[in-house]
């Protein structure tokens, strides 16, 4: 699949504009055998700086863990994106992401160091971001080690609202996590 088959789709997904605000992401990541080995919930605090989106993503795994991780995305052309990050947990993002959104769709890739067991796999991720009408997005990262499929991140997205933790457009209580 290329992004560029994306080009007329809407709604058009514009990084900077979707994520300048509170979002809020649900997800889990499963093995490549099917089986969940993760759930988590991710608060996210964007806002544009100059040329350079910034997201602050505070991530509460259900077992209790939590984890920050900050992005510095730039735009690098019509539809090219890069960025960087960092965390406070060990392993993390390693070197610069690159991608680019077409229409509804943004595919990101890079490169992280995942801690399993005590040690740290290099694994790369291939994120693909589609959004919906009515402001969600869905998106599928698939993590693999030199070609290998290790597992899938499967997430959703959505804006949530100023003054309260409820998704933008309908301002529902949010069930408590």
């Amino acid at each position: 699949m290329r992004v560029e088959e994306f080009a007329g789709s809407e709604p058009r997904f514009r990084l900077e504009e979707y994520f300048d605000g509170r979002t809020r992401a649900w997800g889990l990541f499963q093995d490549r055998f099917g089986q969940v080995k993760r759930q988590f919930v991710v608060d996210i605090e964007g806002r544009v700086e100059d040329d350079t989106l910034i997201l602050i993503e505070d991530f509460r795994y259900a077992d209790g863990e939590t984890e920050q991780r900050i992005w510095r995305i730039r735009r690098a052309g019509e539809h090219r994106y890069v960025g960087t990050a960092e965390g406070d947990a060990p392993g993390g993002v390693v070197g610069q992401a690159t991608g680019a959104a077409y229409g509804n769709a943004f595919n990101w890739t890079y490169t992280y160091d995942l801690p399993v067991g005590g040690r740290t796999v290099r694994v790369t991720f291939d994120d693909w971001m589609f959004l919906q009408p009515g402001g969600v997005v869905i998106n599928r990262a698939s993590v693999t080690k030199l070609g290998f499929e290790l597992g899938e991140a499967i997430i959703f997205f959505r804006q949530l609202g100023e003054d309260t933790d409820a998704p933008a457009e309908t301002q529902e209580a949010v069930p408590a996590h």
